[in-house]
């Protein structure tokens, strides 16, 4: 995996993680200054974008899998085209 891939699935975590934080600072003090209704719909928010900074990068490592296969294949295939060399 390049280095780009690599930069992009920790800033995923790290943005997962702010996410948390948040979310959890707002379940817990935020009742004392928030309206109820309100409340929830932050905590809803921020977890939900949690979930997806942590879901991201497993997505983006299949991907990154799979290219990496497809390109394994294409250089066999193109080994076996071409003659021996003498």
């Amino acid at each position: 995996m390049d280095d780009k891939t690599k930069k992009r699935i920790y800033m995923f975590y790290a943005a997962g993680v702010v996410n948390l934080l948040i979310g959890a600072y707002v379940l817990f003090f935020g009742r004392g200054f928030l309206p109820e209704d309100k409340v929830s719909m932050l905590i809803l928010f921020f977890l939900g974008f949690a979930a997806l900074d942590f879901w991201m990068p497993v997505m983006i490592k299949k991907k990154a899998a799979k290219d990496q296969a497809m390109l394994e294949a294409q250089r066999k295939a193109l080994s076996a085209q071409q003659p021996p060399k003498n």
